[in-house]
């Protein structure tokens, strides 16, 4: 008795071969497209800049608060100073000094 092999339908091939190709299409989309696709990597890099150049002033910012926190140790305190925060807080000035006062309005 012979025995007969059935072999598939050419639909179902095509069907096979039409739905990995949309797989493939969907993945291909979401690589440019995607949250960490190729356009998404592009904005990313733009923010790091942005955000870099923002450390890069803090990181100013905190060592001139450093300095002047430095100038207020007890051991090597800097008269001038200490005279001026001492003006600041108490709103006191000396009958030579030139006082501007800022415009609220600019």
């Amino acid at each position: 008795m012979p025995t007969r092999v059935k072999r598939p339908s050419i639909l179902v091939k095509l069907g096979i071969t039409a739905s990995l190709l949309a797989f493939q299409g969907y993945l291909g989309y979401h690589v440019v497209t995607g949250t960490f696709g190729i356009e998404s990597q592009r904005e990313m890099l733009e923010e790091i800049k942005v955000l870099e150049a923002r450390r890069a002033a803090l990181e100013t910012e905190i060592e001139s608060y450093e300095h002047r926190i430095a100038l207020f140790d007890p051991r090597r305190l800097d008269p001038d100073i200490l005279t001026e925060r001492a003006r600041a807080l108490l709103g006191l000035v000396h009958p030579d000094d030139i006082i501007i006062v800022p415009d609220d309005q600019s």
